[in-house]
């Protein structure tokens, strides 16, 4: 490891070790330092105590993590603002995709009545939706986007993930907000949208797949190996 103060990592999100995701950051982190020779450390921040966006100054890479409803969405938000605006290394997998595409709905595209049909089903502009076929414990084949961070990752352009998730972004909202900025960079078997990520940043990537499961079967996942690497350069 290098001799140097350890990654200081941010795991956004309601922890339950029953969730079967939050088992598995741990691991896949612990996984991506032994692999990458970085230091890191984490800390789980409940999206209740994130009143604001200053409290994620102390750390070198943010983690949305799975685990939606929030017990205060407004937390989540800001967290994923703050990696947005100030630059800072940001992951989201599956409620963290959700949370990213709903805050840059809000704040970039200037949509104050966005909404997530989880939280605020009765809402007129719901760019968060229940899919159209839930997808729990399901295994799908993804395509890459040449170029794209993900694929840059994973070493490859295709790659079988799994999921535990029921709401994904609204079709009917797809072409307006991925634009210049946030864009498409992953489908699936079907072409539906299954990950973005922000031109303009250094690594901010969100799937609504689950890539740290690999974790508890031994295997890095390539995101949060990516991850970790994208928190030391930056910093550095």
């Amino acid at each position: 490891m290098e001799n140097q103060r350890p990654l200081h990592i941010a795991l956004v999100g309601d922890h339950d070790p029953q969730i079967t995701a939050h088992r598995a950051i741990p691991l896949a982190l612990e996984q991506a330092s032994q692999q990458t020779g970085h230091g890191l450390r984490f800390q789980w921040l409940a999206t209740d105590l994130i009143e604001h966006s200053t409290l994620m100054n102390d750390f070198d890479g943010i983690w949305c993590v799975p685990g939606s409803p929030y017990r205060n969405e407004d937390g989540a938000l800001h967290a994923i603002r703050f990696a947005r605006e100030q630059r800072r290394p940001f992951l989201g997998t599956c409620g963290g995709f959700q949370h990213a595409v709903l805050e840059y709905a809000r704040h970039v595209m200037g949509w104050t009545d966005a909404a997530h049909g989880e939280n605020s089903p009765e809402a007129e502009r719901l760019v968060v939706t229940p899919l159209s076929c839930a997808l729990i414990e399901t295994l799908d084949s993804l395509q890459f986007d040449a170029g794209s961070l993900i694929a840059r990752a994973y070493g490859r352009q295709t790659a079988f993930e799994s999921y535990r998730c029921r709401f994904g972004l609204n079709p009917a909202f797809e072409k307006d907000l991925l634009g210049q900025r946030l864009h498409a960079v992953a489908r699936d078997s079907t072409g539906d949208l299954r990950a973005v990520e922000l031109r303009d940043h250094p690594f901010f990537v969100a799937t609504l797949f689950q890539p740290e499961r690999a974790a508890l079967e031994g295997r890095t996942p390539p995101l949060a190996k990516a991850f970790v690497e994208a928190c030391a350069k930056t910093r550095a």
